[in-house]
C-alpha cells in the first residue's frame, strides 16, 4: 500500500454490504482491523466518527472516515491499485451491474430472506430498518407477507445472473473482475447468510454456484479485532490526510461552505460539516467531535443529496 495508516472496518457479521467490503479487502490481499458494531441504532461509538451516518460498513483510516461501499472500494483502489476493481474496458459495465444489483436485485432478496428467517434476526431489526426507510414498524405477519410477495421478484433476477454467465465468461462483466461481481455476490450471499433455509433458491444454478465459489476464494484478507473505544482513540490521535484539489461543477457548493449530506434512498440521517472536497466521485466534510477531534467524513457523489446549510435567524 502507498499509505501506512491501519485500515479499520466497522461492521457486523451478517451485513451483506460488510461482506462486500470484507471480500474486497481479501481480493486486494490487505491487512485490517475489525471493529464489531451493533446492527441497529443506537451506535454510540460509531456516531462520533461519522456525525450521524449509521449504515454499515464504515472504513476508518486514521481520522478519515469512508462511508458507503461504493466509495470504500474506490479508496482501497486508490491505495492499492492492483488487482483492480476497475479494469480497462469493463469498469463502466461493472458499475452499471453494481447499480442494478444494489438498487433492483438486493431489495427483494432482503425482504424474502428477512421474512423467512424472522425468528433468527435481532428482535428490533425489522423496526430499525423500517424506521430507516421512513416506514411504519411492521408486525411479524406483515414481514412474512412481504417475503411471499418478493420471492418471485428475487427468483426472476437470480435466473438472469445465471443467464449472464451462460456464455462461458468467468466474471459478470467479462474476462476480468469488476465492482459488479462484488455487488451481485453480496446480494446472493445474503440468501444463506443467516441460515440454509433458502439455499434451494441457488441450487439449480451451477454457473452461479461456481462463480460464487471463485469469489469466496478471495477470502477476507488478514484481520485482527479492535475495540470501538480503541478506534475512537486512533481518530483522536490522528489528523485527516491531505486532500486532493476539488473539482466542483458550477452548480455545486464551493469548498469552505457549511453543508449537509444524506443518502437519497434510506438511512437518510443528515451529516453536517465544512465541505473540504468535492468532485465527480466524492464529497468530503470536515467535522469535529470531542471523542475524535477533527475528522473528515467521505461519501460517494452518486446516491447522496448535498446541500448548503442556510443560516437560521
Amino acid at each position: 500500500m502507498s499509505e501506512t495508516a491501519e485500515l479499520i472496518l466497522h461492521h457486523y457479521d451478517f451485513s451483506n454490504y460488510a461482506e462486500k467490503a470484507r471480500l474486497a479487502l481479501g481480493y486486494k490481499g490487505l491487512t485490517w482491523r475489525s471493529v464489531i458494531i451493533p446492527p441497529v441504532a443506537p451506535k454510540p461509538e460509531l456516531t462520533p466518527l461519522t456525525g450521524g451516518y449509521r449504515r454499515t460498513p464504515v472504513l476508518q483510516i486514521g481520522a478519515d472516515i469512508y462511508c458507503d461501499t461504493k466509495l470504500i472500494l474506490r479508496e482501497l483502489e486508490r491505495r492499492q491499485p492492483q488487482p483492480t476493481f476497475y479494469p480497462t474496458g469493463a469498469a463502466a459495465i461493472g458499475e452499471a451491474i453494481a447499480y442494478w444489483a444494489e438498487h433492483q436485485l438486493f431489495r427483494p432478496i432482503s425482504l424474502y430472506v428477512s421474512g423467512t428467517n424472522l425468528d433468527l434476526l435481532p428482535d428490533n431489526l425489522q423496526a430499525d430498518r423500517s424506521l430507516m426507510r421512513g416506514l411504519p414498524v411492521p408486525d411479524a405477519e406483515t414481514v412474512r407477507r412481504a417475503a411471499r410477495r418478493n420471492a418471485p421478484v428475487a427468483r426472476i433476477q437470480i435466473a438472469r445472473v445465471e443467464e449472464i454467465l451462460s456464455d462461458g465468461r468467468d466474471w459478470l462483466a467479462g474476462p476480468a473482475v469488476t465492482v459488479g461481481d462484488f455487488a451481485v455476490y453480496h446480494a446472493l450471499w445474503f440468501i444463506s447468510a443467516r441460515s440454509e433455509r433458502l439455499a434451494h433458491e441457488l441450487a439449480p444454478y451451477a454457473l452461479i454456484r461456481n462463480w460464487m465459489g471463485r469469489m469466496r476464494e478471495f477470502g477476507h484478507g488478514s484481520f485482527s479485532p479492535m475495540t470501538a473505544a480503541a478506534a475512537l482513540e486512533v481518530a483522536l490521535g490522528a489528523q485527516p490526510a491531505p486532500l486532493r484539489a476539488s473539482d466542483p461543477f458550477a452548480e455545486d457548493p464551493q469548498p469552505g461552505t457549511n453543508v449537509r449530506i444524506r443518502a437519497d434512498d434510506y438511512g437518510r440521517d443528515a451529516i453536517e460539516g465544512e465541505l473540504v472536497l468535492i468532485d465527480a466521485e466524492e464529497v468530503a466534510l470536515r467535522r469535529r467531535d470531542p471523542k475524535t477531534g477533527d475528522v473528515v467524513v467521505h461519501f460517494p457523489r452518486l446516491g447522496y443529496d448535498l446541500r448548503a446549510v442556510t443560516s437560521r435567524s
